[in-house]
C-alpha cells in the first residue's frame, strides 16, 4: 500500500462537501487518518454512526491537533471565529485550507490568526448538490470538476503544489487565480443564478395562492429546475450573498440592464433581436457540454446531478 499524501486531515464542518471529501479520500488513499468536527452533536451522532470519519471530535480544537490538513466546511460567516479558536492548535507545518465560495472575505477573516509555519492556502471546489449533511456526500462528486486555488502573495510553492496534487487525486481540474478575480467569476457563474433562483421560486410562491396550484402541478415547464437551485442551504447562501456583495451586486447591475433590453424588444416586437439574443445563449449551453461540464442527454429528474455548485 502506498503512503498516503497526508498523515491526518481535519474535516472542520460535515455537510456535503466535507463528506464527499472524505469519501474521495477513502477511495483514493490520500489520508492516512481523517478526523472530523461538526457544530451539531445531531451532525457528530449521524456521521459516526455512518462511519464518515476515523475520529470524531466536540471540538474544533481536538480535530485540528496534529493535521498537517485541514479542511475549513462551514458556511463563510463562520470562518474568522473559527480560526480564532483552532489557531493555537495547529501544526507547524500544516496547510489550512478551505472549499468556501468567497475568497476575499475569507482571506481578510482567516489571516490573522494564521500563526507562523502554517500554509494558508484558499481553495474552493467547484461542486456540490442541493442537499446538505453527512450523509449527502459521495465520492464521485469532484471527478472532471474544476478546483480554484487563490494562494496569498508569496505562498509556499511547495504547499501550493502539493494541495493542487491533492485536488487533482480528488478528481478535479485545478486553476490557480487571485481571490479579488474568482469573486467576480463565482458572481457572474454561481452566485446570481442562486439569487435570480431564489427570487422567482418566491414570486412563484406568492402567486401560488392567484394560481391555485398550478405553479407546482405544471412545474416542468421550467419552474422546476429553478427549485432544484433554490433548495441549496439557506445559510450558507445567506452568507455569500452578504459577504461578496461588491461583486454580486455589479453583476446584478449588468443582469438589470440586459433584462430591460430584453424587455424592450419584447414590448416592441422585435422578432429578429430575440432570435439572436437566444442563439448565442444557446451556443453558450454547447460551450459548457463540450467542456465536459454537463451531458447533452437529458435527465428531467438530474439525480446525482453535481452541478448545483456554490
Amino acid at each position: 500500500m502506498s503512503t498516503p499524501m497526508f498523515q491526518r486531515v481535519a474535516l472542520i464542518g460535515l455537510g456535503l462537501i466535507a463528506s464527499s471529501i472524505s469519501h474521495v479520500m477513502r477511495r483514493e488513499g490520500l489520508a492516512g487518518h481523517i478526523a472530523g468536527h461538526a457544530r451539531s452533536s445531531e451532525t457528530r451522532k449521524t456521521a459516526a454512526d455512518i462511519g464518515l470519519v476515523d475520529s470524531i471530535h466536540e471540538t474544533p480544537e481536538e480535530a485540528v491537533r496534529g493535521a498537517d490538513l485541514v479542511i475549513l466546511c462551514v458556511p463563510v460567516g463562520a470562518f474568522g471565529p473559527l480560526a480564532a479558536q483552532i489557531s493555537a492548535h495547529l501544526a507547524e507545518g500544516a496547510i489550512l485550507t478551505d472549499v468556501g465560495s468567497v475568497k476575499g472575505h475569507i482571506i481578510e477573516q482567516v489571516t490573522p490568526h494564521v500563526p507562523d509555519g502554517v500554509h494558508f492556502i484558499p481553495g474552493h471546489p467547484v461542486a456540490g448538490t442541493e442537499q446538505s449533511g453527512p450523509e449527502s456526500g459521495f465520492a464521485e462528486l469532484f471527478d472532471g470538476r474544476w478546483c480554484i486555488l487563490t494562494p496569498l502573495k508569496g505562498a509556499d510553492q511547495a504547499a501550493v503544489a502539493k494541495l493542487e496534487a491533492f485536488w487533482k487525486a480528488c478528481g478535479s481540474s485545478v486553476d490557480i487565480m487571485t481571490a479579488e478575480h474568482h469573486d467576480l467569476v463565482l458572481a457572474v457563474v454561481s452566485h446570481l443564478p442562486h439569487l435570480i433562483a431564489y427570487n422567482i421560486v418566491g414570486t412563484a410562491a406568492d402567486l401560488e395562492e392567484v394560481t391555485k396550484s398550478e405553479v407546482i402541478k405544471y412545474s416542468a415547464a421550467g419552474f422546476r429546475d429553478f427549485t432544484r437551485i433554490a433548495a441549496s442551504d439557506p445559510v450558507m447562501w445567506r452568507d455569500v450573498f452578504l459577504t461578496n456583495k461588491e461583486a454580486v451586486l455589479e453583476m446584478l447591475g449588468r443582469f438589470n440592464e440586459d433584462l430591460t433590453a430584453l424587455q424592450r424588444a419584447i414590448r416592441r416586437g422585435e422578432g429578429d433581436a430575440l432570435f439572436d439574443w437566444f442563439t448565442r445563449t444557446r451556443e453558450i449551453r454547447r460551450s459548457i457540454i463540450d467542456a465536459g461540464q454537463d451531458e447533452a442527454v437529458p435527465d428531467f429528474g438530474r439525480r446525482g446531478d453535481p452541478t448545483g455548485s456554490s
